[in-house]
């Protein structure tokens, strides 16, 4: 008997070798036609995936199908008529050692939600969380159907306020760094809509400088805290930022410096004291997580915890629909809240679109730390950024010149120029870069009083 293969588009080795996740799942058999469709449906409407029929899933042992051919048909015909809107994935029979496995391989659809026909939108939607499948309530598959049609819950406007919901003064002042902010600028950065012949608050519009931001989206605001040692068992410090998104992100930076966050760096005689996680880690960290946290979620805000090995900032929200942590290592990205995002980017918060993690990465790695840890837990998002330096800086000869010309009493940016033999304006830009990656700390009233004094930051 001659059976149609593709080996191109499905590894099984490589996928034999992967956990099972939110794109992989293994099935033993076609025993339970449900739990299958179940997960054909959840990996449409997350982020595709593969089903692979013929391996237990614990184990992974393969047991192979004895008829190949009519499980590929029979697994055919219970997609066709048990999922709506129809779904066509590919069905591929693997040879493997003797015998088959059958893999379903699953795009990311873009005419979400879909749904089991026989219990319908209402209680059929299905999402991937984590290994699991998860029913979608009302809220997450109103989110399915937005983005399907391309449109931000951030967008959405709130017909039930007027436009002096948002509070242009606090807008003004925050701007005022930037440029000077016009209430035509309102509409432009869609903080106000027009809905039905009236201007009228966007959901972003509240959310960044609502007056009553507090009754309508309750939890958002940012919880941080700092443990000691390495659990959540003892509480030295915390804080409630509830202060308008663009400030509260500051806010809740600025409460991480407070702590200082000092690692230990393993010697051969002693231990030393370091200044752990690069800053501009600790800014995307948090950054990413105010402009990408899912509000229409109740129950928890955005956390900040610091411990003495670690920082962790966890948002509410699973990565937008179509994304995996494999692909933010990779640098692909999705913005889940335009309006926060435009307004964050016009304040200078968001450099470049997309470059979040890849930044974050590069300055821990250069600074001698392990890479961030990225984790869906549940129906939340986790950055963890970690404080122990496993290897050397990566420094060339200026920057250890640099370190070298700074004594414990620090350093003017001109007094360091002329040590190391270069311009000013080259040093500052150096100096901001080994600041950036915790190897420097700089002291002043602000960005640009001309005595700031830089210190090695051990």
């Amino acid at each position: 008997m001659t059976f149609r293969v593709d080996f191109r588009a499905v590894d099984l080795l490589e996928l034999l070798r992967r956990p099972e996740g939110k794109t992989l799942e293994f099935k033993r058999d076609l025993s339970s036609p449900a739990g299958v469709v179940k997960s054909v449906v959840a990996f449409a409407n997350t982020s595709g995936g593969v089903l692979v029929i013929g391996v237990d899933d614990g184990s992974r042992h393969v047991r192979g199908v004895a008829e190949p051919l009519d499980l590929e048909e029979r697994l055919a015909n219970v997609i066709s008529d048990q999922i709506a809107p129809r779904l066509v994935p590919e069905i591929e029979i693997i040879p493997w050692r003797g015998t088959h496995v059958v893999a379903v391989e699953v795009f990311p659809s873009p005419i979400r939600p879909h749904y089991l026909a026989s219990t319908g939108l209402d209680a059929g939607v299905y999402v991937r969380v984590g290994s699991t499948n998860r029913r979608a309530d009302p809220d997450l598959v109103e989110e399915l159907r937005r983005y399907a049609r391309g449109e931000a819950y951030d967008e959405q406007p709130l017909p039930e306020l007027d436009s002096e919901a948002v509070d242009f003064r606090a807008a003004s002042e925050l701007f005022a760094p930037v440029r000077k902010l016009r209430r035509a600028d309102l509409e432009t950065l869609r903080l106000l809509t027009v809905h039905q012949g009236r201007t009228v608050p966007t959901v972003g519009g509240v959310l960044l400088f609502g007056h009553d931001r507090a009754r309508l989206f309750p939890d958002a605001w940012i919880q941080a805290g700092r443990f000691a040692g390495t659990d959540k068992s003892r509480l030295l410090d915390q804080a409630e930022i509830r202060s308008h998104l663009p400030q509260a992100t500051e806010d809740a930076i600025g409460f991480i410096q407070k702590h200082s966050l000092h690692g230990v760096e393993i010697g051969p005689v002693r231990h030393t004291d370091r200044w752990s996680i690069p800053p501009v880690a600790v800014r995307e960290a948090v950054i990413n997580a105010v402009a990408h946290a899912d509000y229409r979620q109740h129950g928890a805000p955005i956390r900040v915890a610091i411990f003495d090995d670690r920082l962790e900032v966890e948002s509410p929200g699973l990565l937008p629909f179509g994304l995996t942590v494999d692909d933010l290592h990779r640098g692909v990205s999705k913005l889940r809240n335009r309006v926060i995002g435009r307004v964050f980017h016009t304040l200078g918060l968001i450099e470049q679109w997309g470059s979040g993690i890849q930044r974050m990465t590069a300055a821990c790695l250069d600074a001698g730390f392990p890479p961030p840890l990225l984790e869906e837990i549940g129906i939340r998002f986790r950055v963890t950024l970690f404080t122990t330096r496993v290897t050397a800086p990566t420094m060339d000869e200026t920057d250890r010149a640099i370190l070298n010309a700074l004594t414990e009493n620090g350093g003017l940016t001109s007094e360091v120029a002329a040590a190391i033999g270069l311009s000013t304006r080259a040093t500052r830009t150096r100096l901001a870069r080994l600041v950036e990656r915790g190897l420097v700390r700089e002291i002043g009233t602000s960005p640009s009083d001309p005595r700031r004094r830089y210190y090695p930051a051990t």
